[in-house]
């Protein structure tokens, strides 16, 4: 009986911690959400809240977001992000963050999670194309379950 126990437990722990990873071209998109996570890991919505200042993400240089108000230069381009945990599910959140233009076609807001679709992507400022091979996302599929921890944190 312990034995069983004993290789349940190993294998649920093994099964955790080899959830896959999902390539940017393999997301699936249903009327914008993504419902599975895109690391296989939860997110870290304090690492979530950094990304909303730094890096690649940088989601307040668009954005407004009160909870934030003690950083500097708030954007208004996109929406104010208060209240977004109550407006959007996780999944919509996902899929927002994932690619913006599967939900709002019309979207100024970059893809942080595609590497295909561009019009001729540039190599840095040598004016040559990138071999697209090269192209990685804006965001890793765990930055992403990052920065949709901390949205779903915002409440009204």
């Amino acid at each position: 009986m312990r034995l069983s126990i004993f290789l349940a437990a190993t294998f649920l722990v093994g099964a955790a911690a080899t959830a896959e990873e999902i390539a940017p071209g393999d997301v699936v998109f249903e009327d914008g959400a993504v419902a599975q996570s895109l690391s296989g890991q939860p997110g870290d919505p304090e690492n979530g809240k950094v990304l909303m200042d730094k890096g690649a993400g940088n989601c307040i240089a668009c954005h407004s977001v009160t909870a934030l108000s003690d950083l500097d230069f708030h954007g208004e381009i996109g929406p104010l992000l208060d209240g977004a945990g109550e407006r959007w599910t996780e999944a919509e959140l996902r899929g927002i963050v994932a690619n913006a233009k599967m939900m709002f076609p019309e979207s100024m807001m970059p893809s942080f999670y595609r590497i295909t679709g561009f019009i001729r992507p540039g190599d840095a400022y040598t004016g040559k194309t990138i071999d697209p091979a090269a192209i990685a996302p804006l965001l890793s599929a765990q930055e992403v379950e990052d920065v949709v921890a901390y949205l779903v944190t915002l409440k009204d």
